[in-house]
């Protein structure tokens, strides 16, 4: 497994969400936005994220193409002890290796639970995928695994944020992206288009606008910047409150 580095290449990521009850809604996902904020701040970006069914096929193909596009990818879900658990299957057919019983699996399930309670449930938690890592949790002890770039992780977010605390010392990692927000007290509207001149001016920088609500002025807009160059980004940022001083002044 890679040992944790600092380089200046950008280092990427996609996460593939998988479960029927988070697309039918009755399970909110609470993972995205962690993983997504844990992952930018050690200098991981996440590029791309998909939700897909408990379908072996859906699954194999989410993982396929998410694998050969992006530094490594991070999987939610469906490594619990039920039938409709099939990611790890999934993950061995999308590498094309066999899956069974793993010792080393089913000796950290063996300290947890009595062998009376060891069931052929709780023992489909113990297959993973030839030639995988196994990724450790403190928190229910049934690990996940890491397969080639692939990192396999529990859906329960507790378990999850475990995993991948357990994973991120091993991660290669690029330059942080840096981040600036200026509160534009204007309407998306009024700035849309010299924000967009600002936008080419600073190719480096990428920069959004965000409106929201006030509950005091109405509508209004955050101005965000974003980019691995501490002098660009502090460079478009003072562009960007020049810009809006002279929308509000004419307004």
């Amino acid at each position: 497994m890679s040992v944790a580095s600092k380089e200046t290449a950008i280092v990427t990521a996609g996460l593939l969400v998988i479960g029927d009850e988070i697309l039918s809604g009755r399970t909110k996902d609470k993972n995205i936005g962690y993983i997504a904020e844990y992952l930018t701040g050690i200098g991981v970006e996440l590029k791309e994220v998909r939700v897909v069914a408990d379908d072996e096929a859906a699954i194999v193909e989410a993982v396929n193409a998410l694998r050969h596009r992006w530094t490594y990818v991070f999987t939610t879900g469906g490594i619990g002890p039920t039938h409709d658990d099939i990611t790890a299957e999934c993950v061995a057919k999308a590498f094309g290796v066999r899956i069974g019983y793993d010792p080393r699996a089913v000796a950290i399930m063996r300290e947890r639970f009595a062998e009376h309670e060891l069931n052929e449930a709780r023992m489909r938690m113990t297959r993973i995928p030839d030639g995988a890592d196994l990724v450790l949790n403190k928190v229910s002890r049934a690990p996940g695994f890491w397969l080639g770039n692939v990192i396999v992780m529990a859906g329960i977010p507790a378990v999850m944020q475990a995993m991948l605390d357990e994973v991120a010392p091993k991660l290669k990692t690029g330059a942080k992206v840096l981040s600036e927000t200026v509160r534009a007290d204007a309407r998306e509207g009024d700035i849309g288009t010299p924000l967009g001149e600002l936008a080419k001016a600073y190719p480096e920088v990428t920069i959004g606008s965000y409106p929201f609500f006030d509950d005091q002025r109405g509508p209004n807009t955050n101005v965000v910047m974003r980019s691995r160059d501490a002098d660009k980004l502090a460079e478009a940022k003072r562009a960007v409150e020049a810009m809006l001083a002279r929308v509000k002044a004419a307004l």
